[in-house]
C-alpha cells in the first residue's frame, strides 16, 4: 500500500481522496478550505501533505495555483515519488509543471478527469493521461481505483489536450441540443418523440442520450432535479476558455468552439451561474430569434 498526499479536497479531490482511502492507501489530505474526507488523515501545510509520500494528487482550480503548489511541494518531495495532476488547467502549465518536476527527477502525469462528481463518488472516472511511460506505469494503479477508463494519451500536457478538446465537443453539442429541443417545442413537438428520433438517429450523441436537457425525456440527469450541476455552466465556461487558449497557442482555427465559449460567458453572467450546464435549454425556450447576437 502506498502513502499518499492529495491536495484539494473539493467536490471532485474529496471522493477520489476516500476510494484511495477505501482501498487500503495512506492518504493525506490538505485542502485550502479546510474540507475533510472519510478516511483522509488531514494535514495543515504542502510539506505535511508531501513529504515521505509515494505519490502526492492535486485537483486544483487553475494553472497558477497547480504551478504554485507545484513549486512548493517539489522543495520537499523525494525523487523516487510521483505529481500527479488532476486539475483541468490550460496547457502551457501542464507543461511547466513537468518540467519543474524533470529538473527535481520527479515523475509527473497531468490525468484531467471526465464524469463529474457522481463519477468521482462511484469511482468510475476516465483519466486522460499525459506524461511518460514510467510516470504512467506508476500511477495508473492508483488511477484504476479512482477512475473505469484510463487512456494513456502521451506525453507531458496530453491529457490536458485530450481533455480540452473533449470538453469543445461537448459544450458545442450541447447547444445545438438545447436548440433543436427548443425549436421543436415551438414546432408544437412533443419532446418524448423528438428524443425517440434523434436518440437513435444521426444526431445521436452524449448530450442527447445519456445527459438530455428537457426535463422528463431520457435517463435521469441535472434537467430532472432542476439543473442543480453535474457540471455546472461556469465549469463548462472554463473549460471552453482553455480550448481557446490552446487554439491561440497553435494557431488553430476553432470557430464553433469560440462561439460556444461566447455563449456560455453571456449564460453564466445572465443566470447560469451554479446551474448545470445543460439548463442553456431554458434561455433558447426563451429566447427569440436573434437574441444571442443582441
Amino acid at each position: 500500500m502506498m502513502r499518499i498526499g492529495f491536495i484539494g479536497l473539493g467536490n471532485m479531490g474529496a471522493p477520489m481522496a476516500v476510494n484511495l482511502a477505501k482501498a487500503g492507501h495512506e492518504v493525506f489530505g490538505l485542502d485550502a478550505a479546510g474540507a475533510t474526507a472519510e478516511g483522509v488523515k488531514q494535514v495543515q501545510s504542502i510539506n505535511e501533505a508531501v513529504t515521505d509520500m509515494d505519490c502526492v494528487i492535486t485537483m486544483l482550480p487553475n494553472g497558477q495555483i497547480v504551478r504554485d503548489v507545484c513549486n512548493e511541494a517539489l522543495e520537499h518531495m523525494s525523487s523516487s515519488s510521483v505529481l500527479i495532476d488532476c486539475s483541468t488547467i490550460d496547457i502551457e502549465s501542464a507543461r511547466a509543471v513537468h518540467a519543474a518536476c524533470a529538473s527535481k527527477n520527479v515523475l509527473s502525469v497531468d490525468a484531467p478527469v471526465s464524469g463529474g462528481v457522481g463519477g468521482a463518488q462511484a469511482g468510475s472516472l476516465t483519466f486522460m493521461a499525459g506524461g511518460s511511460q514510467n510516470a504512467f506505469d506508476m500511477a495508473k494503479p492508483l488511477l484504476d481505483i479512482m477512475g473505469g477508463k484510463i487512456v494513456h494519451c502521451g506525453e507531458g500536457g496530453a491529457g490536458q489536450a485530450a481533455k480540452i478538446c473533449n470538453n469543445m465537443i461537448l459544450g458545442i453539442s450541447m447547444i445545438g441540443v438545447c436548440e433543436a429541443f427548443a425549436l421543436g417545442e415551438k414546432l408544437s413537438l412533443d419532446p418524448q418523440k423528438l428524443f425517440d428520433v434523434v436518440s437513435t438517429s444521426s444526431g445521436s450523441c452524449w448530450s442527447v442520450n445519456t445527459y438530455c436537457p428537457e426535463p422528463g425525456v431520457g435517463p435521469q440527469s441535472p434537467a430532472d432535479n432542476d439543473y442543480k450541476p453535474g457540471f455546472a455552466a461556469e465549469l463548462m465556461l472554463k473549460d471552453l476558455l482553455l480550448s481557446q487558449s490552446a487554439a491561440e497557442l497553435v494557431n488553430a482555427d476553432t470557430p464553433m468552439g469560440a462561439r460556444a465559449a461566447g455563449f456560455y460567458q453571456k449564460f453564466v453572467d445572465a443566470n447560469g451561474r451554479g446551474r448545470d450546464f445543460s439548463a442553456a435549454l431554458e434561455h433558447f425556450k426563451s429566447a427569440t430569434r436573434g437574441d444571442f447576437d443582441a
